[in-house]
């Protein structure tokens, strides 16, 4: 198999602890439908010592969300996060602009700037072409 597609999660409340576990979970049928592995690396929350009856072993935990924009070994950042400016927003832009994949769930984020955040990936996509 080709190399494993390394997921950050940032946000680990009802969303981003469910799609956590889903993802260690369903390991063997993702990887079969997506043609690689995929591995959660890093994750970050605001809280790291809440009991969220999460299997983190092995996944890095990062303090502040904004450095899953840069860290080195991360294909995607998957945004869980919420709302529509603030961290979410400016870890949403930073990912895009340091060429990452970026999955959010956040509606607010979308419907407030979803076009900017659209123009801003392609833009990022048509200068690495």
């Amino acid at each position: 198999m080709n190399n494993p597609l390394k997921i950050a999660v940032a946000g680990l409340g009802t969303v981003g602890g469910a799609t956590l576990q889903l993802i260690q979970a369903q390991a063997d049928i993702l990887s079969q439908r997506c043609g690689r592995d995929l591995v959660v690396t890093h994750v970050s929350a605001r809280d790291r010592n809440r009991d969220r009856g999460l299997d983190l072993a092995g996944i890095a935990w990062v303090d502040d969300p904004m450095a899953l924009a840069t860290t080195d070994n991360i294909d995607v950042v998957v945004e869980l996060i919420g709302g529509s400016e603030g961290i979410a927003r400016d870890l949403v832009e930073a990912s895009l602009k340091a060429g990452r994949h970026v999955v959010t769930a956040n509606k607010a984020l979308m419907a407030h700037h979803g076009n900017a955040l659209g123009q801003l990936a392609e833009g990022v996509r048509a200068a690495r072409d």
